[in-house]
């Protein structure tokens, strides 16, 4: 009879401390969504790669992190933590846009950093589109044990608000790129003397003769003054006859803009239009840069 209570109290402090290493997080302002089990972690955000963010509505090209700060419970290997994490994106009708099965497949030795850090970061860019609704699933799990954790995220993605875009046709996407730094740009700012370009992906809409299509492609870049530092009419006009391929047109059309070293420190007015010569379909972006 003594005995039942103490028995009693040792399965309740079993049970106790095996649900400890179980969790469930939803963050109320992003959604953020994380579960873990065997793997506990300290905390969970989104940044942009050095401030903390708390939206779920990305610009297209821009790059996010999700990072796992301070997390625990791995069983180690020469005193090394050994992580797998995986992650995709998901459209809304379920379908896996982006793969990625493990992002730590060349870390065969681990990490033995502590408190340890692991994040992954996504930029949110082709095949993921503007316009369209996303949820992001990543998983981390112990390649010398069984814990994992993981963490879902619902996020939207808008075309850059910068650019102001006229058009009676489609297009899929349409952005500023540096070549230089492999990125899109997402805030108009760069350094003067820097060469970027105006990306049209996806258009269709324009007359098609013979599988040809027929179109012209102006820019124009002003200073602050107003001045004229760069002006093509047409920087097509050599295919005016002979056209090009109808799914070129589709897949890409690019403008580069040139910005002079001199103009450091000011701001440049960008527009770029690209017409069909056989019919009335055009897509026009304008859009401010700032040069430092």
């Amino acid at each position: 009879m003594k005995t039942f209570p103490l028995l009693l109290l040792f399965c309740v402090l079993t049970i106790t401390s095996c649900e400890f290493s179980k969790s469930v997080e939803k963050d109320l302002i992003t959604g953020l969504f994380t579960k873990g089990d065997g793997l506990s972690c300290d905390d969970v955000y989104l940044s942009d790669g050095n401030e903390k963010i708390q939206r779920t509505t990305f610009t297209y090209g821009e790059k996010i992190f999700l990072n796992f700060d301070d997390i625990t419970g791995f069983k180690k290997e020469n005193d090394s933590a050994i992580p797998g994490m995986y992650l995709y994106v998901i459209g809304t009708t379920g379908d896996t846009v982006l793969r990625a099965e493990d992002l730590y497949a060349n870390k065969a030795d681990g990490f033995n950093e502590s408190p340890l850090l692991l994040r992954a970061d996504l930029t949110v860019a082709t095949p993921i589109h503007s316009g369209k609704k996303y949820k992001l699933s990543i998983g981390i799990w112990d390649k010398k044990g069984e814990g994992t954790f993981t963490a879902q995220l619902d996020f939207d993605v808008i075309p850059n608000a910068l650019i102001e875009v006229e058009t009676n046709i489609r297009y899929d996407e349409l952005y500023l790129f540096s070549r230089k730094h492999s990125k899109v740009i997402t805030d108009n700012t760069l350094n003067a003397g820097e060469d970027i370009y105006m990306l049209f992906e996806g258009i269709s809409g324009f007359v098609v003769e013979k599988n040809m299509v027929y179109p012209g492609l102006s820019v124009q870049v002003k200073d602050q003054t107003g001045a004229v530092v760069m002006n093509y009419a047409d920087l097509f006009a050599d295919l005016s006859e002979a056209g090009i391929p109808a799914p070129d047109l589709s897949e890409l059309v690019s403008a580069q803009l040139t910005f002079p070293a001199t103009m450091r420190e000011s701001r440049a007015k960008c527009e770029v239009t690209v017409w069909d010569k056989k019919g009335d379909g055009k897509v026009k972006a304008t859009t401010e840069i700032e040069l430092k």
